[in-house]
């Protein structure tokens, strides 16, 4: 596997210099500013990526002061208590996105974080507190409690909330399939723990964030593109 290092020097002669390199990589928040999000920001922002997802970026992010209005600026507590008529209503404003499954994971979403609030002391706390070592756990336990939140669109979500991951976007598979650090599944069990495991080793060697080495990574190799949103 390669050393660190060499990735991030050829992500340097293709910007151009480490400067520009470095204004291109964005740090995840700290652990002290997680403990501090509101749970109504992590709902929308997981709100967001499930729109997003097999949908037109662009047109969610215009419609989303109208996503941010019609659902209370994502007040957990108020969303709860919606019932099944009331988010059928809502479905059919043409303020919004009209889907309704999609409308649907906006309670069960604000109930699983209901359930993080309980069982962690708050949903800040267990961002936070999630070590990045195991950063596929936490993508598994979105996957698995949330709705909608498996493939990308949970770590999409993390990466906008500011919790600190990598991504699979096409470069970095198409990386870790030619170094032959994977050759099967991109999400199979096998292949995820063998990607934290390399990202682990050059979070070690390098002492930056997991955000920063998957877009240094993007920037190295295939398209040199690295997504943030």
């Amino acid at each position: 596997m390669e050393k660190f290092q060499a990735i991030y020097d050829r992500a340097v002669k293709r910007k151009g210099s480490e400067a520009m390199l470095k204004a291109l990589l964005h740090k995840p928040k700290s652990h002290a500013q997680l403990l501090q999000i509101d749970s109504s920001r992590v709902l929308a922002e997981m709100t967001k990526k499930v729109f997003q997802s097999g949908f037109v970026w662009r047109v969610v992010r215009q419609k989303w002061p109208q996503f941010e209005e019609v659902f209370w600026e994502f007040n957990i507590e108020k969303i709860i208590l919606m019932p099944d008529e009331m988010l059928e209503k809502k479905a059919t404003d043409p303020k919004i996105i009209r889907n309704l499954n999609k409308v649907l994971t906006i309670r069960q979403n604000a109930l699983f974080l209901k359930d993080v609030q309980a069982e962690f002391g708050s949903v800040g706390q267990w961002l936070a507190d999630w070590p990045s070592e195991d950063t596929i756990g936490l993508w598994q336990y979105l996957k698995q409690h949330g709705a909608r939140l498996g493939g990308n669109t949970g770590p999409y979500a993390l990466r906008a909330i500011g919790k600190d991951t990598f991504l699979l976007s096409r470069d970095i598979e198409a990386y870790f399939r030619a170094h032959k650090i994977i050759d099967g599944g991109l999400n199979s069990k096998r292949s995820l723990t063998s990607i934290q495991s390399a990202f682990n080793q050059w979070q070690q060697q390098s002492g930056l964030s997991l955000q920063e080495i998957s877009m240094t990574i993007a920037y190295a190799s295939g398209d040199n593109v690295a997504g943030i949103m």
